[in-house]
């Protein structure tokens, strides 16, 4: 190849990957306003979006991937904890975690109810960004139970085991329960552990405390799946003001043959 071939090639080459990176770059800017739901960017979001840097959150967290990696991504916090969580959480951080047992604790941010309202509306708005599977597992606090391994969408084997299927959807983001639930004895995250629940939900329709509507513990488990707050285990730490801390969109979330593949899996934590 001569010189000029040699120039002439790279200024071809260098023109040609001008124009494919101008046409993705209007591309995208395109398709803002659809991926990221602009038309929901109401008062309230942008009024969040405010506290969110008024208080430097992206100091510590990331969000679409930016900002610090000292505390977890929070892209889909919102659908992966809910409103009700993170409202009490927002509140007081040391009420849910210890420096002790995790090593490093979110400050308090001394938050109005208002603006906790506010940061929570701009939350659920980021996590409903088509993200194309950001970020690639659940939000993990305090570590997850052992040789656990969460997965995206589609990467599991193909089976027809409701049991296996229930499995690989637990450990699944969506709907990232392995994100808030443990299923080893003793070990708790967000929510309580799994361990035993099939046990645990037979005993639990014996309990003259309880009001749910189950009359099974296949029942009382898709009734703690679809309709958390429908009965609170009194005592529990994991609620307030009679309203549980799991998100209770899953039956938006989740098709009636995963909410089946769910509960055939836990059914098997005996």
């Amino acid at each position: 190849m001569t010189k000029r071939q040699t120039r002439l090639f790279f200024l071809g080459s260098t023109l040609l990957f001008a124009v494919i990176f101008i046409g993705l770059t209007l591309d995208t800017h395109r398709q803002i306003t659809a991926l990221t739901h602009a038309e929901q960017l109401t008062p309230e979001v942008l009024a969040g979006k405010r506290v969110w840097h008024e208080k430097n959150c992206t100091n510590c967290h990331t969000l679409l991937g930016e900002g610090a990696y000292y505390a977890p991504d929070l892209t889909k916090i919102a659908d992966q904890r809910g409103a009700a969580y993170l409202s009490q959480f927002l509140k007081n951080p040391s009420t849910f975690y210890s420096e002790e047992k995790d090593r490093r604790l979110m400050p308090n941010l001394n938050l109005g109810d208002e603006q906790i309202r506010q940061l929570i509306a701009f939350l659920t708005w980021v996590s409903h960004i088509d993200t194309d599977g950001w970020p690639p597992r659940p939000l993990l606090v305090s570590g997850t139970f052992p040789g656990a391994r969460t997965v995206r969408a589609g990467q599991e084997a193909v089976s027809n085991d409701p049991v296996a299927l229930g499995e690989a959807l637990f450990r699944q983001s969506p709907p990232a329960c392995s994100g808030c639930h443990s299923t080893a004895e003793g070990v708790q995250l967000v929510g309580p552990s799994l361990a035993g629940i099939a046990t645990r939900a037979a005993e639990r329709l014996k309990d003259p405390a309880y009001r749910g509507q189950a009359k099974t513990a296949e029942e009382y488990i898709r009734e703690s799946i679809l309709a958390p707050s429908l009965f609170v285990v009194p005592g529990a730490t994991f609620a307030a003001a009679g309203r549980s801390f799991m998100p209770d969109n899953f039956d938006r979330l989740l098709q009636a043959n995963q909410i089946d593949q769910l509960v055939a899996y836990l059914m098997t934590l005996k």
